[in-house]
């Protein structure tokens, strides 16, 4: 598959909602402690976006030492390839405990 850096990702709040419902009410949007997002901030994504030949970012599940699940960000080429030898981030902010105001998307509005 080739990409180009402009594939269209939009969806409607509706339908992102019904998406990360379906994550909390799931066995592990459940669990005690469960992880219900995360944030980056725009300095690791934009170092990210800023090499060269890097058209968008693949994000891989994890989980860190403490067994919770995290995100794993690496950049991809237009011909799909991980960027591997370039910057790759972790060390997100969870949600919770690091989460927005109440909004359709984390269930709190």
């Amino acid at each position: 598959m080739e990409l180009s850096g402009r594939e269209e990702h939009h969806i409607s709040l509706k339908a992102a909602a019904a998406l990360t419902a379906a994550h909390r009410n799931g066995p592990e949007g459940k669990a005690a402690g469960a992880v219900i997002g995360g944030c980056f901030g725009r300095g690791i994504v934009d170092e990210i976006l800023a090499q060269p030949g890097c058209v968008g970012i693949r994000y891989y599940y994890g989980r860190n030492a403490a067994g919770a699940p995290v995100l794993v960000l690496v950049g991809v080429t237009a011909d799909n390839q991980d960027m591997v030898n370039g910057t790759i981030a972790e060390e997100g902010y969870p949600c919770p405990p690091f989460c927005s105001d109440a909004n359709p998307l984390n269930g709190e509005a």
